[in-house]
Formats: C-alpha cells, sequence, structure tokens
C-alpha cells in the first residue's frame, strides 16, 4: 500500500475551523493523553480573533449573512461576489481589516475591489456557519469579561480616591491644629532636699537678732 509513503499524492480536505495539527489535540507529539496542552488556533479562528472587541459581533453578523447566503445558495454567482468598495463591506474593513483574511480563510479571493469565491469552494453550515457562531460567542465571553475588568478597575479607582480624600482631610486637619510649641508648657520645679533655698544662703535675713 501507498498510504503510508512519503510520497503519497492523497490530498485531505481539513476544516478551517480545525487546529493544527490534529494529532496534538490526541495526546501524541510526546504529550500524555491526559494533560491539557494549549489549543492550536486555525488562521481562520485567529484572524476571527482579531477583531476589534466593538465591532466584533456586528462583523460576525454579516460574515455569518454572507457565508449563509453561500451555503443556501451554492450556485448563485451574486453571493459568490462582494464589492470591497459596498459603503456597508467598506466600513467594516474599515474598521477590521483582519475581516479579509478571515473571508480568504475561508476560500474568498481577492480581484481586484472584488473577493470572489472561486466555484471549487464549497462552503457548509456544520463547518462556517457553526465555527461563526462560535466565534460570536467566543466574542461574547470576551465582552462580559472586559465588563467585569472595568468594573474591578472603577472599583480600585474608588478604593483609591477614597484613601486620597481621607489623607487630605487628615492633612488639613493637623494644618488647623497648628504646630506643638514645646517650650511654652510650664514645668513643675522639683523640690527637694538638693534644692537650695535664699534662707539657707541668708538672703531677706536681718544681721541682728
Amino acid at each position: 500500500s501507498h498510504l503510508g509513503s512519503s510520497n503519497s499524492k492523497i490530498k485531505i480536505q481539513r476544516s478551517p475551523f480545525l487546529p493544527e495539527p490534529l494529532l496534538f489535540e490526541m495526546g501524541y507529539a510526546g504529550y500524555a493523553p491526559g494533560n491539557k496542552v494549549a489549543e492550536a488556533l486555525t488562521p481562520l479562528q485567529q484572524a476571527l480573533r482579531s477583531l476589534p472587541l466593538e465591532k466584533a459581533q456586528e462583523i460576525l453578523e454579516l460574515l455569518e449573512k454572507v457565508t449563509r447566503n453561500v451555503v443556501r445558495n451554492p450556485g448563485e454567482e451574486k453571493f459568490r461576489s462582494l464589492k470591497l468598495t459596498n459603503p456597508k463591506i467598506a466600513a467594516s474593513v474599515a474598521d477590521a481589516p483582519s475581516m479579509v483574511d478571515a473571508l480568504k480563510d475561508m476560500g474568498w479571493v481577492q480581484e481586484g475591489e472584488m473577493l470572489v469565491l472561486p466555484p471549487s469552494v464549497r462552503l457548509a453550515h456544520d463547518v462556517h456557519v457553526v465555527g461563526l457562531i462560535d466565534a460570536k460567542d467566543w466574542w461574547k465571553k470576551e465582552a462580559e469579561d472586559e465588563k467585569r475588568r472595568q468594573m474591578r478597575a472603577c472599583k480600585m479607582d474608588d478604593e483609591q480616591k477614597e484613601l486620597i480624600q481621607k489623607m487630605e482631610l487628615d492633612r488639613k486637619e493637623k494644618e488647623a491644629e497648628g504646630p506643638v510649641l514645646h517650650g511654652s508648657v510650664a514645668k513643675k520645679l522639683r523640690v527637694g532636699p538638693n534644692i537650695m533655698r535664699a534662707g539657707d544662703v541668708g538672703i531677706g535675713k536681718s544681721g541682728c537678732c
């Protein structure tokens, strides 16, 4: 059999959403099957995860609409070409250039100011549409995480502001009290056996009996 030969001409069509290499996830390449290894992303997944957070859902909605049109109408030429000068597409590309990379990774080819999907390329619902839905879910989680990060940052800012205000209040209170003058405090003289009085040296006494 030539299946095991290094010169085999068999070409396997891989899903653009399937991480590379496959054996990496199955526990081979020196890793025990039970060990968790960081998931490898395909170029398409990387492109979809490079979108700007605030525009990600909007752009993914557009990509999903384009992809669903092709899947439902694979023979319709009007769905297999996109004008980059189209206002909506142009705005999306301006916001996220990686959108074009994502389309190219799905099989689209750029021809001047057009993106064309060759007849030999077939988009599948369970691969491409589901892949875009997964990307939307990933971005939804990212948006929620970002919201939590911002809330924590705001809380920290509020605590820092409160601490600064307290320190400033303490400083003003100390300034209002004024400096403490230790020299102005009256001290009580100790009277004891070692204290010499004026009478002891004859001061204040008359010379006669």
